[in-house]
């Protein structure tokens, strides 16, 4: 009753007004101080050993735990009452709310050229698109004749895109239809038939106890889902196969799977979904305000940009228009639609066409055609589909180095270092598609857009967050520890122990997950404990990452960006310090109730 009649005279705002900053603050602190009917956090009971040493070190990080959750129950009480008073959240920390994230030394002054792909890098999708995308292949499987699906499937009640299922960084398995989660070693973390999670027995079976695939078998049968187009085919095999497996309809995985990735794959090519789109881009594409701005900031300060798209230039002008107006393309120095990336950069002798852009309708739009004449030079005012990069280098100046000689091979070239300019940076939000062979093949500097990270950053300054990590840092102290006051030949009570304290460890994993906001596979970054492998090869192939382009926008052009310190997976690489602190609170009861980030063990150690 006293919560409500605090939070009602700061509702009203006469009443608000006439109040003091003293009067205000006290009823603020008075009201959290009141008892909250939810926490965030369940108390977590340990279990218990005969042995009294070993005891009183469960009781001991019991008793951190529960201090660790209260603290973070008490944070998001007051949090309730500001968002109860105040109407937002309690203040920001001081620092970016949007920032970029270096794995290596990064420096824009040197920066000439940057390059940038035009899906979900320039333009963002609203989750319009995934599931338009996934309703018209539904529709191809269920009443293509060659495949007719039944068409209970497409009537299910779960046959619509189901964004809370896929992540970015999974794969198919052809074989089976799993949907499986790969850690950085390879090894299969998680897998899902359909929407069930694969059993601890039928897993073993099919990886031989070892959760992992040879090379050859990782090539032939998984196909990779590391772009966010994908996420609509990966929901389209987990709901088909659900299907069958809910109703007992007998079935053929990988056929399944071919069929699922072969309409996937029409949708995509037919253009119906493109049609679509542009006819109506504010229902499908997300407000990016900022962005005019940053490709203004970097032009002003002379450099070159090139937009390379996969898309073609009617779908890709369409988008554009409505983000950065109708004069877009004064932005640009090079502007290259249908490029076919990654063959983009493999290819050596694929040539630039001209996209003839005629009259403009009322909608502004230009008619097109296609000239066929052979491009000897590149006009910034013009349009141009196809090619590849060696043509691009030929074709741009910024490209090239003082010895670039066109005469050579372009691999014996970028070996040799005379022919790229190595000052370029690429951004784009596929990995595989747009960044790993400028990466690997040219030495470009790339960044890739990972729209998840938004919400993923948000998520890692929560409270729950940080008392989870640290619960699962006490519990893996804790069972380090007791097994130094365990004989060598375990006893039944002690394998109980680890047993239960292991069981603990994964549900509060577990809890992660849900706080990261995908309760079946986390975090794109994360395979259960151990880094994913999209994680590892983002470390590998791309220099900066951040969640959007408009990040930049509040960076010099001349900004330095440097990497933060390595944080090693060797466990004796670890600093004495963090071990020590959480070791000490396990073995002598010490805890305060908090750990400071910096002082909290790593958890995949």
């Amino acid at each position: 009753r006293f919560k409500s009649l605090i939070i009602s005279r700061f509702k009203s705002p006469i009443r608000r007004s006439s109040m003091g900053v003293t009067t205000r603050l006290t009823l603020l602190c008075l009201l959290t101080l009141l008892p909250f009917a939810k926490s965030i956090l369940r108390p977590l009971r340990l279990p218990r050993h005969p042995s009294p040493s070993i005891d009183r070190l469960l009781s001991n990080s019991e008793e951190a735990i529960k201090g660790i959750q209260e603290v973070a129950n008490r944070n998001s009480a007051v949090n309730e009452a500001w968002r109860d008073v105040i109407g937002e959240e309690t203040p920001a920390s001081p620092e970016r709310c949007s920032q970029v994230y270096a794995n290596s030394y990064v420096d824009l002054s040197k920066v000439k050229v940057l390059g940038f792909d035009y899906d979900y890098t320039i333009v963002q999708y609203n989750k319009n698109l995934l599931s338009l995308i996934y309703s018209m292949a539904m529709t191809r499987l269920t009443t293509d004749p060659g495949l007719s699906y039944p068409s209970g499937l497409a009537s299910a009640e779960a046959s619509t895109f189901d964004s809370a299922f896929p992540i970015r960084g999974l794969a198919v398995d052809r074989k089976t239809g799993w949907i499986c989660q790969l850690s950085y070693t390879h090894k299969v973390s998680v897998a899902y038939e359909g929407k069930r999670k694969v059993d601890r027995e039928r897993f073993r079976k099919e990886f031989k106890s070892k959760r992992s695939l040879t090379p050859r078998e990782r090539e032939k049968r998984l196909k990779p889902l590391n772009d966010l187009f994908s996420m609509a085919e990966c929901s389209l095999v987990a709901d088909t196969i659900e299907y069958f497996v809910a109703n007992d309809i007998p079935f053929d995985p990988p056929s399944v799977v071919s069929d699922v990735l072969e309409c996937i794959g029409r949708t995509h090519t037919s253009g119906d979904f493109h049609k679509i789109v542009a006819s109506n881009p504010a229902l499908y594409f997300e407000p990016t305000p900022r962005m005019k701005e940053v490709l203004e900031k970097m032009k002003g300060a002379g450099k070159t940009l090139l937009l390379i798209s996969n898309s073609p230039f009617w779908y890709v002008d369409a988008g554009m228009r409505h983000i950065l107006g109708p004069g877009w393309r004064s932005l640009f120095d090079r502007v290259v639609a249908s490029a076919g990336k990654p063959g983009f950069y493999v290819e050596t002798t694929r040539p630039f066409r001209e996209v003839v852009l005629g009259e403009v309708d009322e909608d502004g739009r230009a008619s097109e055609s296609m000239s066929f004449e052979k491009i000897e030079a590149m006009d910034p005012s013009k349009v141009y589909s196809g090619g590849c990069l060696r043509e691009l280098v030929r074709l741009t100046p910024a490209l090239q180095t003082q010895e670039y000689n066109p005469s050579n091979a372009i691999q014996e070239e970028v070996a040799s270092g005379g022919v790229l300019n190595a000052n370029v940076l690429y951004l784009g939000d596929s990995l595989f598609a747009d960044l790993v062979d400028a990466k690997r093949e040219y030495g470009w500097l790339t960044a890739a857009i990972l729209r998840e990270l938004k919400d993923e950053t948000t998520a890692l300054k929560t409270d729950e967050y940080a008392a989870t990590r640290q619960t699962i840092d006490i519990l893996l102290s804790t069972l380090r520890i007791t097994q130094e006051h365990m004989a060598a030949e375990r006893s039944p009570a002690d394998v109980e122990i680890l047993d239960k304290l292991e069981a603990l460890v994964s549900e509060a994993r577990d809890r992660l997950n849900e706080i990261l906001g995908n309760r079946r596979f986390g975090s794109i970054f994360r395979a259960r404990h151990q880094p994913s492998l999209l994680s590892q090869s983002l470390k590998r192939y791309s220099d900066l990452y951040m969640s959007s382009v408009v990040d930049l926008a509040d960076y010099s052009p001349e900004h330095r960006f440097y990497p933060a310190s390595i944080n090693s997976l060797n466990p004796h690489e670890n600093k004495p310090s963090v071990r020590s602190k959480i070791d000490r609170i396990v073995m002598l009861g010490t805890g305060s109730g908090e750990i400071d980030d910096d002082e909290s063990g790593d958890e995949d150690n």
